[in-house]
Parts: C-alpha cells; sequence; structure tokens
C-alpha cells in the first residue's frame, strides 16, 4: 500500500511540474513566424508571369505605386503580407477564378486573409475608376467618331452599348430573386460602353440580373448626358434599347437594300461591344465564374477588372488563349418603342448607304 501511495505522490508531482511548465509557455509571448514566399518577379519569365497574373511586371509595378499606400498593413493578420504580394494575390484571382483556398495555398495563405486582401485590392482598384475608364471628350470624340466611320461608314458614333451577365452566388434573403436573370442564374447586369479601339470607356455596375438592358441605360449618367446634348454624337445598340436621337438601333424589319446595308454596318460595328466582353472575361475568367462576395465587395471586383482591362488593353498585353467562346446568347426582349428624333436620324443614317 506504502509503495502505491509512493508512486501516487510521484505522479501528482511529475503533474503539477507540467502545469507550470504550460503556464510559463502561455506567459511568455511566442515570437512571430513569417513565412517565406517565392518572389513571382524572379521565378517567372515575362510570359509565364503575364499568363499567371495579367499584367506586365512594369504594369504591376506602376500599379502598386497608385494603391500601395491603400494596402499598408492595419491588422495583424495581415501584417506579414506585403502590399506587392496582396496585390499579386487578387491578380492570381482575378486572372484565374479559382477558389479563394486554391489561390490562398499558391502563396501560403490561408483563405481568410485572401478573402480580406481581395476585397481590399478591388476596393483600391476600384478608386481608380475615374483615371483610367473615361468617357471621351474633345479631340478624342472625333477620333473615335472617324474611326467607327471608318469602320462601317455610319457618322457620329462615339460607343458601342450593351450589358452582359456577372455570375454571382445567391444573395439570400427576401430580395434575391432580384437577381436571378432571363437565363436562370444569378448575376449582376453590367452595362459597359467602348470605343473602336475597344476600350472600356463607362461601366455600370450596380443592377441585380433581371433588370432590363434599357432600364439601366435610362437611370444612367451617360443617358442624362445625352440627354442633356452635353455630349456630341450616337451612340449604337441592340433592340433591347429604345429608339433614340442619341441612341441607334437596328431595323426589326428591312424592306430596301439600302436599309439592310443600314442594319449590316450598324451590326459590324456593335459587335464590337460583345468582342469587349469575350476579351474581358478570358482575360479575367473570375468574371465567368460564380463570384462568391457579398455584392458590394462584388462590385468592387468588377470595377477593379475594367480598370485592369483598360490598362492591359492600353499596354498591348496579349489576350489569353483558352477555349472560352463568349456567353451564351439568349435574346433580349425587344422594346419597338421610338420617339420621332430618333426614327429621323435613323433615316438620315439609311440614306448614306444609297
Amino acid at each position: 500500500m506504502g509503495r502505491f501511495k509512493g508512486r501516487f505522490i510521484v505522479m501528482e508531482h511529475y503533474f503539477d511540474e507540467m502545469d507550470q511548465i504550460y503556464l510559463v509557455e502561455r506567459l511568455i509571448r511566442r515570437e512571430r513566424i513569417v513565412r517565406d514566399r517565392t518572389n513571382p518577379f524572379l521565378n517567372y519569365s515575362e510570359e509565364e508571369f503575364i499568363d499567371r497574373f495579367r499584367l506586365r511586371k512594369e504594369c504591376v509595378l506602376e500599379l502598386l505605386n497608385e494603391i500601395g499606400e491603400h494596402l499598408e498593413p492595419k491588422q495583424m493578420k495581415v501584417s506579414s503580407i506585403s502590399p506587392l504580394n496582396q496585390l499579386l494575390i487578387a491578380l492570381r484571382f482575378y486572372g484565374t477564378g479559382c477558389f479563394i483556398r486554391v489561390c490562398g495555398d499558391l502563396f501560403g495563405v490561408h483563405e481568410s486573409s485572401v478573402s480580406r486582401i481581395v476585397k481590399r485590392v478591388s476596393s483600391a482598384l476600384a478608386s481608380l475608376y475615374k483615371n483610367y475608364v473615361v468617357f471621351p471628350s474633345g479631340n478624342r470624340v472625333t477620333e473615335i467618331q472617324r474611326g467607327f466611320m471608318n469602320h462601317s461608314g455610319i457618322p457620329g458614333i462615339v460607343g458601342a452599348i450593351d450589358c452582359t451577365h456577372i455570375p454571382i452566388q445567391s444573395p439570400g434573403g427576401d430580395m434575391a430573386e432580384l437577381f436571378r436573370n432571363r437565363k436562370g442564374f444569378f448575376s449582376i447586369n453590367v452595362q459597359a460602353i467602348c470605343d473602336n479601339d475597344l476600350m472600356l470607356t463607362n461601366v455600370v455596375a450596380r443592377w441585380p440580373g433581371s433588370t432590363h438592358d434599357s432600364r439601366i441605360f435610362e437611370n444612367s449618367s451617360v443617358c442624362a448626358r445625352f440627354e442633356r446634348r452635353n455630349i456630341p454624337g450616337i451612340l449604337i445598340g441592340d433592340n433591347g434599347y429604345p429608339l433614340r436621337s442619341y441612341l441607334i438601333t437596328p431595323l426589326l424589319t428591312c424592306r430596301t437594300p439600302q436599309e439592310r446595308r443600314f442594319n449590316f454596318a450598324l451590326s459590324n460595328s456593335r459587335v464590337k461591344i460583345e468582342n469587349v466582353f469575350g476579351i474581358w472575361k478570358r482575360r479575367f475568367p473570375c468574371l465567368r465564374n460564380q463570384l462568391r462576395f457579398k455584392i458590394s465587395s462584388t462590385l468592387h471586383i468588377i470595377i477593379a477588372c475594367a480598370v485592369l482591362y483598360n490598362i492591359a488593353r492600353k499596354a498591348a498585353i496579349p489576350v489569353p488563349d483558352d477555349d472560352y467562346k463568349g456567353d451564351i446568347a439568349v435574346p433580349v426582349p425587344v422594346l419597338p418603342n421610338a420617339n420621332q428624333g430618333g426614327q429621323a436620324l435613323r433615316a438620315v443614317l439609311i440614306r448614306h448607304f444609297q
């Protein structure tokens, strides 16, 4: 009996020492471990870097100078991630559209940190919208009109307009069905205008997928500027938009050779905005995959990709080669209503094709 009592006292003393050691370890401030992340600027060639991040190394550094101050660490959880790595993580997400966990594994970052970084970088990039997505004015308007004229023979065009759907996860709540579009999935209906060089000149990304294209345009600032005659020239769109004196749409029925030539020329120019959507989503696949963020963050991601699209377009960065062939075309409900000014202007334009 005494032998067992002695062992019990020894074991009790042992556990007391372990508790003391454990307490001391908890009181000691552990040194933070910063993971050694690889440097993409050194590990990848220029072509490999573009394939993974969709921008040249020089463009990334210039972009970092513009938004670097917005990416300075403010939270302990991301204090070890430099502004450059934050930008690269976001670019990697935009350029692959992969799950944030996969993106985090590539950089050795936890998925929660990747989520915060994508939101943070997207907000910073979206703040550059007015610097990179600019509606033409002055001499630039004349250049664009001349470019469209040489391409189609229709004078006065300053841009092609259309909408595209960016898939999102269901936002939930009572208003969720507002985001279900006519194709049957949840989305943001994004309106965009491009010039003859396939540069984005205006993007509206705030309307749910069920909203008609014409309603988005009629509630946009660009429409108000055209109504006030502040913008010289005309826009061209499909029959999802109403015919106006500043917005020309195709004829629903062609009765003469001149009208057929006009419709062909109009479609030949309007296809530019379809090309923009195809290149935009090919360059940034996250826009054609389902964005799994809150609506506010999703809108920032869309605008951020619009900014990056124009940067890449201006820098003449090659379009990625993949199998994406564009969205499945679903006709937008036709709006036959037209005012007299629009009908008169379209009649004048048709005479150019006699």
